[in-house]
């Protein structure tokens, strides 16, 4: 019973992240495909750069809740069926956040080409824990606004959630509950944070080379 729970909440996460509204808007209002205009990436910053702020904004409140309903959804399922210990439950929604951002970064509706799940990964952390969300989002949008990096302040913010969620979650649970839940929730921390940094290594490439666009909000 409880790996069927598990394989349920992983694809119904999966297929809630592969709904890419990016793709879906930009087709709307100029019946062309996000990813073959601008940086070419499904997400919320193209969103801005090729169709502006309004566009960008509708995207990026989406993207953030597909990460908020995905885990939401996962929680609610976890109660009516009355499976394990507060420790299963947090487990399955870490689970459910790393589904959700890979349906997002590789949605099965669009050719598995999807964006860098920034957004997705947002709405996953401050419903997961969202003090650490929280913290991770104030570094992040303060990197963004002095650099005018998005990508530098997403790629700082995955590499400070593995930081302080794992800190966090060992503090708090290697030693008072099932060491099995703890691994799988940390291999679940490090995919989630890690994805934003992999998915970013072209990005990477240019701010070494000096190289990177900066934000603008001239739309």
């Amino acid at each position: 019973m409880q790996y069927l729970v598990i394989i349920s909440i992983a694809v119904i996460s999966y297929l809630i992240g592969s709904v890419n509204f990016s793709i879906l808007l930009s087709k709307a209002v100029s019946g062309k495909d996000i990813r073959d205009s601008g940086s070419g990436n499904a997400g919320a910053t193209n969103m801005l750069r090729t169709h502006g702020k309004k566009m960008a904004i509708i995207t990026l409140v989406l993207d953030v809740l597909k990460g908020i309903v995905a885990i939401s959804l996962t929680s609610i399922i976890a109660l009516l069926l009355f499976v394990g210990s507060r420790m299963y439950y947090d487990m399955l929604g870490y689970i459910s956040g790393v589904c959700v951002i890979l349906g997002h970064n590789f949605p099965i509706y669009f050719g598995f080409k999807g964006g860098k799940g920034v957004a997705t990964s947002l709405g996953v952390v401050l419903t997961l824990d969202w003090k650490i969300g929280l913290a991770v989002v104030i570094v992040a949008i303060a990197i963004m606004a002095i650099t005018k990096y998005v990508s530098l302040g997403s790629i700082i913010g995955g590499a400070l959630y593995i930081i302080l969620e794992t800190i966090h979650t060992t503090y708090t649970k290697f030693s008072n509950g099932d060491k099995l839940f703890f691994a799988v929730e940390i291999v679940c921390i490090v995919i989630m944070g890690g994805l934003l940094v992999v998915r970013h290594h072209a990005n990477i490439g240019r701010l070494l080379k000096g190289t990177e666009n900066k934000l603008s909000f001239n739309k």
